[in-house]
C-alpha cells in the first residue's frame, strides 16, 4: 500500500504574490493539481493526504469543484511549524504503508523518481532522493572560508519515502521539533538514511523565476 502526505502551508512571500505559491498557476492550472496529478499518474490507487493551512482550505474547496475533483483526498489542517503539519498529516497514514512526504510546490518530480523513492523504502525502510551539486562550495565559518568536496555533498529533495510505522515512531520520539527534514526525524531516531537519484527538474517552487523554469519544462513534457 502507497500513500503521500503533501504539506501544503507555504506562503506567496518570496514570490512577491499575495497568493500562495501552491496556489499560482502554470499553464492555466495550480501547483498543487500539477503535483497531485503526478502522483496519481504514478499510482492511481494511491492514498493522499493533503495538509493544509484552515484558511486555506475553502481555497481548496473552490479548487475541488473548478477542475472537478472526484478522486479521493483526505485533507487535514497544518500546525505551528512544518514538523507539527507533518505529524497531523502521517496521523491519516495506515501504518503499513509505504509513505511518502512531499512539497505541494514540487510539480515536477518525475515518474522514475518516485519509483525509485517507493522501491527504496519499501527495501531499506526509507529512501530521500538526492541529486549532485554543479556549483564550487565553501564552507564558511566563525575563523573564515574552506573549499567544499563537492562529490561528498548531495542536494536533497522530496518525496521522502519510509516505511509509515517507521517514521511515525522517529516523529513521536524526535526531541529536537525544528526540524523541517523528514530525513533529518528519521535520522536522529533510526540512524542511517538511504540515498535514491532524484530527477533535475524536481525543483522546490520559490522565486518567481521558478514558475517559468517549470512552465517550460511542463510545456516540453506535453508536447
Amino acid at each position: 500500500m502507497r500513500s503521500v502526505v503533501i504539506v501544503a502551508g507555504g506562503s506567496g512571500s518570496r514570490m512577491q504574490s499575495e497568493t500562495p505559491k501552491q496556489f499560482l498557476e502554470i499553464l492555466g492550472k495550480p501547483v498543487i493539481i500539477w503535483t497531485l496529478e503526478k502522483f496519481i499518474e504514478f499510482d492511481p490507487s494511491i492514498n493522499i493526504v493533503l495538509v493544509l493551512p484552515e484558511s486555506h482550505l475553502i481555497v481548496w474547496d473552490d479548487l475541488v469543484q473548478k477542475y472537478s475533483i472526484t478522486r479521493k483526498v483526505d485533507i487535514t489542517t497544518g500546525g505551528a511549524t512544518r514538523f507539527h503539519s507533518v505529524m497531523q498529516g502521517l496521523a491519516l497514514v495506515d501504518p503499513s504503508a509505504i509513505v511518502g512526504i512531499h512539497d505541494a510546490v514540487r510539480p515536477l518530480v518525475s515518474t522514475d523518481t518516485l519509483q525509485r523513492c517507493y522501491d527504496g523504502a519499501e527495501k531499506e525502510g526509507n529512501a530521500i532522493p538526492v541529486i549532485d551539486t554543479e556549483d564550487s562550495l565553501r564552507e564558511v565559518s566563525a575563523s573564515g572560508n574552506m573549499i567544499m568536496d563537492r562529490n561528498r555533498v548531495k542536494r536533497v529533495q522530496t518525496p521522502q519515502a519510509f516505511q509509515a510505522e517507521k517514521i511515525v515512531t522517529a516523529y513521536e520520539n524526535c526531541i529536537d521539533q525544528t526540524l523541517t527534514d523528514d530525513a533529518s526525524v528519521y535520522e536522529s531516531y533510526y540512524g542511517r538514511v538511504n540515498l535514491v537519484q532524484g530527477n533535475t527538474e524536481n525543483i522546490k517552487i520559490t522565486f518567481p523565476a521558478d514558475m517559468k523554469i517549470a512552465e517550460a519544462i511542463l510545456l516540453e513534457r506535453n508536447q
